[in-house]
């Protein structure tokens, strides 16, 4: 068969999200990528999560993709970062092994209904009537209602390692060149951005004695809410550091760099910097931190976490071997710097639709972002949003409100990107309320409604939304007056009022944990409902002041800009502010407030100007 409803390209996190997705909701779905086997490869370092990224896959998982499932099944090292930090800010992050993560994806693509997997590659897409009618490949033609692109950094990808430069979508890869030139000819806005990876070592020539050593925690928290309980072997990782010696080999070869050679067009990711970027931008430092995180648990490769690099390989075997613990390493692969074509996000919808092809979806490092988590996330809205196109319903669009995702794609598109774009939980403004813990309780209604939530999961939601509730219900319905909390010791004022337990767990100083010994009947609930409550029970106070700030934000962006506004004619409006706005198209006034630049006199100049508008429409009408 050469006819489908979705056809998904590429096979790395975000395609196996977006084809997911899609065949969840139904679609008739097909993955082209070039080799099965290279389903779920882990490009560069083998962990999922972390703080931001965390969040995100907790929010894959609550609207059931591949990602939190794959992670626990893989998962050698789970730990929940900021742990001493407010539930809002701590991330769960796993060290995976790669040859179990890419076997759990593969398996869990086999096992979806309504999805086929073609090996093939992508030359070309087929446009009729102006949209997306198929796509092109090497073994002919398949047709389609909607596409999915998620290219990686296989657009035009190239490879540095010094002055040597060779095309490749990833080590041994050959990259796409044609699908990008094809892109182009469309008049697609592309950029160049860049990111890198450091080299591979053998464990087995490592010098562990005298390391410090990373452990994992003593009960690992799943990252899904299918997992019972994380089987998996836990092991520690290494630590190290560079040194002054490091830092001076790095600036005698610095010439040597494709970074700072000028071999290099692509912009790299701040936030992740190359060994050689630390060096110069924080040469003040008298060592950085290396996480020496092994690769596998029958596998003796070592990722070493923090030193990524496009030096010339005898320049990355000196600083290598200048590092206390890796004087004899053997390098089994060195360091590279790899560029990429990406597509202006601020070109697309906010379904992950591009404007000048109907029915294409773009999601991943194609739309500027870095990370697993990021691409896996996107890949998750556009192949829902595919489907739901070919299936003739309107488009799924994740708030700010909502998730990180919705925070995710709203930055992709409103602002675009300078350089990759990485989650943080700064970057929400309402992270009070979009915490790890409860992206089921969040989202997976909404997946429910969206149809793209399988029975089991379905299932124990339920289950645990009906346990929660009941135990919500009894803790309100218990109390205490000031005295009779003074009689257990709990800290409260004097004043007379009488304080439910719920009310009560607001307290920092008061946990779950003394309200058992006051409330033995407590203990009937389970330890995950006794400790959600406790964190909601804690964030009820800030929650009803930022659902205000929520609410605001929502009527923002039910505020739609119309298409025919003449900007021209706004009268008071300066004209850098008409230029930012006829070249990011913001489509509400919430998107049109994140403009660089927009003040609260502009913007009321803006919502001025709609309501004549529609006035002056509803008259004509």
């Amino acid at each position: 068969m050469n006819t489908f409803d979705v056809i998904v390209i590429g096979g790395g996190h975000a395609g196996c999200e977006a084809a997911a997705a899609s065949a969840r909701f139904g679609a008739r779905t097909a993955l082209v990528t070039y080799k099965f086997e290279n389903l779920g490869v882990m490009s560069c370092n083998p962990a999922i999560g972390g703080l931001g990224k965390g969040q995100l896959v907790r929010e894959i998982d609550a609207l059931d993709g591949l990602m939190a499932r794959a992670a626990d099944l893989g998962g050698i090292q789970f730990r929940l970062l900021n742990r001493r930090k407010g539930p809002a800010v701590r991330g769960p992050r796993t060290q995976a092994d790669r040859k179990l993560y890419r076997q759990a994806v593969q398996a869990l693509v086999r096992e979806q209904e309504n999805l086929s997997v073609i090996e093939d590659e992508v030359l070309d897409l087929v446009i009729e009537n102006g949209q997306v009618a198929g796509v092109v490949t090497a073994k002919g033609r398949l047709r389609a209602g909607a596409v999915v692109l998620t290219t990686g950094t296989f657009l035009r990808g190239l490879i540095h390692i010094g002055d040597k430069t060779w095309p490749a979508g990833r080590m041994g890869e050959q990259p796409s060149q044609k699908l990008a030139e094809r892109l182009a000819a469309y008049d697609i806005r592309l950029g160049r951005l860049k990111t890198g990876t450091p080299a591979r070592l053998d464990g087995k020539t490592i010098d562990w004695e005298g390391l410090d050593r990373q452990r994992p925690d003593e009960e690992p928290l799943p990252f899904s809410l299918l997992t019972e309980k994380i089987e998996q072997l836990q092991i520690d990782c290494g630590i190290t550091r560079t040194n002054a010696v490091t830092h001076q080999i790095i600036r005698d070869n610095l010439a040597r760099s494709a970074m700072y050679s000028g071999a290099i067009e692509g912009i790299g990711p701040r936030y992740c910097p190359s060994i050689e970027d630390k060096i110069v931008k924080f040469g003040d430092r008298d060592g950085h931190q290396i996480f020496l995180e092994p690769e596998g648990l029958d596998d003796d490769t070592i990722y070493p976490n923090g030193i990524s690099s496009s030096l010339p390989e005898d320049a990355q075997h000196a600083l290598i071997h200048s590092i206390a613990g890796l004087e004899r390493v053997k390098i089994l692969q060195p360091g590279y710097a790899i560029e990429y074509d990406f597509v202006d996000p601020r070109q697309l919808e906010r379904s992950l639709e591009l404007r000048a092809i109907p029915g294409l979806f773009l999601a991943g490092q194609i739309n500027g972002t870095t990370g697993y988590e990021e691409a896996g996330a996107q890949g998750l809205i556009a192949g829902l949003n595919a489907a739901r196109k070919v299936s003739g319903i309107s488009a799924v669009i994740m708030q700010r409100t909502q998730a990180y995702i919705g925070v995710m794609i709203d930055d992709l598109v409103s602002r675009g990107v300078s350089e990759p774009y990485r989650m943080f939980t700064s970057r929400a403004e309402f992270r009070l309320s979009l915490r790890a813990d409860n992206a089921d309780e969040r989202l997976t209604p909404l997946g429910m409604e969206w149809g793209i939530i399988g029975a089991e999961r379905q299932k124990l939601f339920v289950e645990h939304h009906e346990k929660l509730a009941e135990a919500r219900k009894f803790i309100q319905s218990i109390s205490l007056t000031p005295n009779e909390a003074a009689h257990y010791q709990l800290q409260i004022n004097r004043d007379g009022v009488r304080r439910s337990a719920y009310d009560l767990l607001s307290y920092p100083e008061i946990s779950m944990e003394k309200l058992t010994q006051i409330w033995p009947e407590l203990c009937r609930f389970d330890g995950k409902t006794r400790e959600a409550l406790e964190i909601e029970a804690q964030y009820a106070v800030y929650m009803e002041r930022q659902t205000q700030d929520m609410a605001a934000l929502e009527r923002d962006e039910k505020l739609v800009i119309p298409e025919e506004l003449d900007l021209d004619n706004i009268s008071g409006l300066s004209n850098e502010l008409k230029i930012k706005l006829k070249l990011r198209m913001p489509r509400t006034i919430a998107e049109a407030q994140r403009i660089d630049g927009m003040t609260p006199a502009a913007l009321s100049l803006l919502i001025t100007h709609i309501q004549r508008y529609r006035r002056s429409a509803k008259a004509v009408a």
